[in-house]
């Protein structure tokens, strides 16, 4: 098989992706591609169809309609499937009673690699210290570490991850987040689904959004902010005069302090003008770009139609 950073194929295609649980529609012709290379932050409130859309990328579900391609073949149908995907669904599929080096050893013989392999990413995730002991004494963030390692284990060129970063320390998540662009900057391929708005958007390169398993929004994150938009914010002493101006212009304005204001749905230009033409000082005036989670929040309370 070809690779698919060489002939453009989508290391995974979702095509009109749909799951019924009885009446209930998890999720609705959900389709999107993921390009070689490239760290996709996968988003949507709970219930919104995230875990449910990675099972059936990764084969754990089966699609009432549509189907989803791992490197052009269903999950089921791709050679060598766990030295080419890695996952973590969940940190807490582990035996209790095991060391962490022994539940690695026994997933690498049974993908037949070398027990060497498990030393390596042992060391690429910072557990060497605590291989021999056992993950019940493990924390949340050791367990989420141990969860990535049994994913790498292969040298895997797609990683699907759900909430890597719940129960990590700052310093763990800013080590995820450079192990993360190191691996997409080798030409590899991550998915990965996070409530941890302000931390994805520090980490990824494109957006999926969905909302009651339908997609709401596919898109690189400098896009996604630059469309919604953000405000403006500005400073000046007669503030009051200011609001006045705006109102009259039919601007939507929001107190930012006693002294300032955030100006929405315009541009700073305008703004100045309107100052300057009504005399009104300004002590300041700058553009503020939405934040990731403005984004989120403002997309996914409209209803999906």
């Amino acid at each position: 098989m070809s690779d698919p950073s060489v002939s453009g194929v989508p290391v995974v295609r979702a095509e009109s992706l749909t799951k019924r649980f009885g009446s209930v529609v998890a999720v609705d012709d959900l389709s999107f591609a993921l390009a070689p290379g490239t760290i996709t932050g996968f988003l949507g409130p709970n219930g919104a169809g995230k875990t449910t859309t990675l099972r059936m990328v990764l084969g754990l579900a089966a699609p009432s309609r549509g189907r989803a391609l791992v490197f052009d073949m269903l999950y089921a149908d791709l050679p060598q499937a766990a030295l080419r995907v890695g996952a973590v669904l969940e940190a807490t599929d582990f035996h209790p009673g095991r060391s962490g080096r022994d539940h690695l050893r026994t997933l690498s013989r049974a993908a037949l690699l070398p027990d060497s392999r498990v030393d390596e990413v042992l060391t690429l995730v910072e557990l060497s210290d605590a291989a021999r002991r056992r993950v019940k004494g493990y924390s949340l963030g050791m367990r989420q570490r141990l969860g990535l390692a049994a994913a790498l284990l292969g040298d895997p060129e797609l990683l699907v991850l759900d909430e890597p970063a719940n129960g990590l320390d700052p310093e763990g998540v800013r080590w995820l987040r450079d192990f993360l662009r190191d691996f997409a900057r080798k030409g590899r391929t991550v998915l990965i689904s996070s409530h941890v708005l302000a931390e994805v958007a520090q980490t990824v390169d494109q957006v999926l959004i969905i909302n009651r398993g339908k997609l709401v929004v596919e898109s690189s994150l400098e896009q996604l902010t630059a469309r919604v938009g953000g405000s403006v914010r500005v400073r000046s002493p007669e503030v009051s005069r200011l609001q006045e101006a705006l109102s009259r212009a039919q601007i939507a304005t929001s107190p930012s302090n006693e002294h300032a204001l955030l100006v929405h749905g315009t541009t700073s230009d305008r703004v100045g003008d309107i100052a300057f033409a009504a005399r009104i000082p300004i002590h300041e005036l700058a553009s503020e770009a939405s934040s990731l989670e403005d984004v989120f929040l403002e997309l996914t309370s409209e209803p999906v139609r």
